[in-house]
């Protein structure tokens, strides 16, 4: 698979996989299956995965060092601290925390589930209004002259506290949402990655699943599915948006691809540093995903896809008011 750098140094296959749906509760009915799927991964040429400590808590990761003990040197692994995860229990107890005992608690829990001594990428989840930015990367640098962890990233931060960090500890990558319907990080957040030499992780690349062309305004979401309070997944902006989607569909039938697979190239095509992070439970949509390396856009057709931004706006916020709350600080 093609290779990616994010950052001067972490040279990473280009497409990513999360892990995120794989552990939003203590159990994982179809575990092995995941871990299958995981491996399967490696085999196909991924060498780049991500989970964090709230994702469980704590389950995700463990699946993941399950399914990646006997090839630890084949893999790079990216994890997440920075909820307020009791260190003892596991519980989630609402809101963030990167005082930087909670961050050493949180990476040395982090090593042992993941059955590793060394954290290749380790983000801070959610910036915490209440912590110097200062301090959190401090912290990490710490983390890395011990050879705990390799990489800094920051997920979800504005440009102030992206620039406070890389200033004490460099950032290799900043995850946060970014795809073809949602297009803020190109006003300040993408010209300040690369002023800076940062690598960008865009999660959600395929807007949680509706830039597939799978769903539509009748769609219905079981009643844990965290899309029923996303506005923009509301039925009426569902109608609206679908448009986008339309235009997927109509530009991948000229290249032979799925909307998805135009999705994905379209953000591969916007910088070379940005590497797509998607989750599946299906090797087909891995596969069908994985594909969209092979589509070369026309610069017709990239044109008409940057241009959507205007002629065919996203209706509906991202996030419900409470998420937003936590991004961009």
């Amino acid at each position: 698979m093609e290779k990616r750098k994010l950052g001067q140094e972490l040279e990473v296959s280009a497409l990513s996989l999360g892990a995120m749906g794989y552990g939003k509760s203590r159990d994982i009915p179809d575990r092995p299956q995941m871990i299958d799927l995981l491996r399967a991964a490696v085999d196909r040429g991924m060498n780049f995965f991500d989970t964090a400590e709230v994702y469980g808590p704590w389950t995700n990761e463990e699946m993941l060092g399950e399914a990646f003990a006997d090839m630890r040197d084949k893999v790079i692994i990216a994890t997440k601290f920075g909820w307020d995860i009791d260190q003892q229990t596991g519980e989630h107890r609402g809101g963030v925390n990167s005082k930087p005992a909670q961050i050493r608690q949180a990476v040395e829990g982090s090593l042992k589930r993941l059955g590793t001594d060394y954290i290749d990428l380790c983000y801070q989840h959610r910036v915490d209004p209440d912590v110097p930015m200062e301090d959190v990367a401090g912290v990490v640098s710490d983390l890395i002259g011990q050879g705990k962890v390799r990489y800094f990233g920051l997920s979800e931060a504005g440009v102030g506290s992206i620039r406070k960090a890389h200033a004490v500890q460099p950032v290799a990558a900043l995850q946060s949402e970014y795809s073809l319907w949602t297009r803020e990080p190109e006003n300040e957040v993408i010209p300040t990655l690369e002023e800076l030499g940062i690598g960008m992780v865009p999660f959600s690349p395929l807007g949680k699943g509706f830039l597939t062309g799978t769903i539509d305004a009748g769609t219905k979401f079981g009643d844990k599915d965290m899309r029923n309070t996303v506005p923009r997944f509301q039925a009426e902006n569902r109608e609206t948006n679908q448009r986008l989607v339309d235009m997927l569909r109509r530009i991948g039938e000229t290249h032979g691809a799925s909307p998805a697979q135009v999705a994905l190239a379209w953000l591969l095509a916007q910088k070379p540093w940005i590497v797509p992070l998607f989750g599946t439970r299906s090797i087909q949509r891995f596969d069908e995903n994985i594909g969209s390396l092979n589509v070369r856009l026309s610069e017709s057709d990239l044109r008409e896809l940057n241009e959507s931004k205007t002629t065919m706006p996203v209706e509906g916020n991202r996030y419900p008011p409470e998420h937003m709350r936590r991004v961009g600080l």
